[in-house]
């Protein structure tokens, strides 16, 4: 599954994070290949699936990689809060350690990126590591419209004539302010932004009464890139928590991992049309 989820990766079909385990995220992007490939959607990784991502992907699975001088040189905020309160009274919501800025970099976990390598530090420059083979990995190909999927929690990127160019697991609304139904467009794209927190919106958990700036920075609540749309309020982001992502609910916006938003941003124009689709409209685009 390890290997698969690298494969799947490579080829923008996203699993979030790559882990090895055969978590509802994998299971999506195994079945998001198959339909690809002309395979039965079974979200399983069977034999004739292994065999056409081994067809389709021939790099090598691990590389290894030397950590950099820019990978550990900080800042870094080993206590960042939790709370909307605590992270507006910080200038700059940096990473955690080398770990999580490595982590995020290869599209893995901390624990993974440790377990990889037994005994290695994580925060010397000039350590050769193994990691996941992601780094400038996925294919090119520019985003002409995206479809949120709200009942699948995916994100599919589409080409010029509505071929799939990539896939994402996301985490898409939330009861208190749920994804909107129709057709919008992308009105900008915004790398490192500024979160603004609304307290009219009463989030669950939280409980401040008063609008709220929070710096830019990874562990800015909407992590490294938020594509903004023309519904106002509304946009896909990044998210500190990539773990998360189709596990829990949004704060109505379509959360992506820092990664997976980074590909997409770095795909779509200004004006490109972003539909949300309810129950009916994502069976037929299925």
């Amino acid at each position: 599954m390890f290997n698969a989820e690298v494969m799947l990766d490579r080829l923008d079909v996203s699993p979030g994070v790559i882990d090895g385990k055969a978590g509802e995220n994998a299971k999506k992007a195994i079945a998001a290949f198959q339909r690809s490939r002309g395979l039965a959607p079974s979200r399983k990784l069977d034999q004739a699936t292994w065999g056409k991502l081994c067809e389709s992907v021939s790099a090598p699975v691990l590389t290894t990689y030397a950590i950099t001088d820019d990978d550990v040189r900080g800042p870094f905020f080993r206590n960042i809060p939790r709370d909307l309160e605590g992270m507006a009274r910080l200038d700059w919501l940096g990473y955690r350690s080398a770990a999580q800025l490595l982590a995020e970099k290869f599209h893995t976990s901390e624990e993974v990126l440790r377990s990889l390598n037994p005994g290695k530090s994580l925060d010397h420059a000039g350590t050769e590591i193994a990691v996941p083979n992601v780094a400038d990995g996925r294919p090119e190909g520019q985003v002409f419209e995206i479809e949120v999927d709200k009942q699948a929690k995916v994100v599919r990127a589409l080409g010029r004539n509505g071929e799939l160019i990539a896939f994402y697991p996301a985490s898409i609304g939330s009861s208190e302010k749920p994804a909107p139904t129709g057709t919008y467009r992308v009105r900008r794209v915004v790398k490192n932004p500024t979160y603004r927190y609304n307290p009219k919106f009463h989030f669950k958990g939280v409980r401040v009464h008063r609008m709220l700036t929070i710096a830019p920075g990874p562990n800015n609540p909407v992590g490294v890139v938020w594509i903004d749309l023309t519904k106002p309020s509304y946009g896909i982001h990044g998210t500190p928590r990539p773990e998360e992502i189709g596990k829990t609910q949004s704060h109505g916006c379509i959360r992506l991992t820092n990664w997976d938003a980074l590909d997409l941003a770095g795909r779509i124009r200004r004006g490109a049309p972003v539909a949300f689709l309810d129950e009916t409209q994502a069976s037929s685009s299925r």
